[in-house]
């Protein structure tokens, strides 16, 4: 069942970790978004904004941290997950108004040297040895969907076992871009539109579709508002469509 608007504005100033507090009275639309989309979805906020007027305050974490928070109460127009498997448990709970899938990705192995050369990871490569007794870094492989994805992808190469120990989990695919491209972590697993954005980093081999899960980005409508469904369907307009492939995101039709 949908909780009215007023206790849902209550349920935001219970909730701190979801939503950063300035503008939290002034929102229009409250959309909660997988970590990897925050440059794509920044610009497709502000361009909404502009042709609307409809305020939209963004907050982004790993899927399964705001899957947690929504079924907590979270006051979430939209959420937008990296992964079916999250949404899935958002909708088990009666939550979603309407879901679709929305965007594709790629999954990298990235380095912190942007003048590295690419590696073959299908030809016997010692990834361990790659490390050099530094650390790879990974979002969370338990709960956050890139680090989930990038797990499956190093078990069906045989890697896993070798570098499950040197293994340095963020809470997030953008904390664990953060360690590579300062240099904390020589290696890291990220998707393709994270390691794009960041020119201190590198990509040196791109997992083939086949070693994991098909990365997938539902979004859904929580709201019965007019201002979110309007923002759901704007989603798929042109506009935002260009946005998400200006990104580096496949577009799923």
């Amino acid at each position: 069942m949908m909780l009215p608007r007023s206790a849902r504005l209550v349920a935001m100033l219970l909730l701190t970790a979801a939503l950063p507090a300035p503008g939290v009275a002034q929102a229009d639309v409250v959309i909660f978004a997988a970590a990897s989309l925050k440059n794509a979805m920044d610009a497709v906020a502000a361009d909404f904004t502009r042709e609307t007027g409809t305020k939209v305050v963004l907050s982004y974490a790993g899927s399964g941290q705001l899957a947690k928070q929504v079924i907590a109460g979270a006051p979430a127009d939209l959420f937008i997950s990296a992964n079916e498997a999250w949404m899935d448990q958002v909708d088990r709970e009666g939550l979603l108004q309407e879901r679709r899938d929305l965007l594709g990705n790629s999954l990298v192995l990235i380095g912190n040297d942007p003048r590295a050369t690419p590696v073959d990871l299908y030809s016997g490569t010692d990834l361990a040895a790659m490390l050099d007794g530094g650390k790879l870094a990974m979002a969370l492989v338990d709960s956050v969907p890139a680090g989930q994805y990038g797990k499956a992808a190093l078990e069906y190469l045989g890697l896993w076992d070798s570098v499950a120990a040197s293994v340095a989990q963020a809470d997030n695919v953008r904390a664990a871009l953060a360690l590579v491209s300062t240099g904390e972590a020589p290696l890291g697993i990220t998707y393709a539109t994270d390691a794009e954005a960041d020119p201190r980093v590198s990509i040196l081999a791109t997992f083939d579709a086949e070693t994991h899960p098909a990365i997938t980005y539902p979004a859904a409508l929580i709201s019965t508002d007019d201002e979110a469904r309007a923002f759901y369907d704007a989603l798929s307009g042109e506009a935002a469509t260009a946005r998400f492939e200006q990104f580096g995101f496949d577009v799923l039709k």
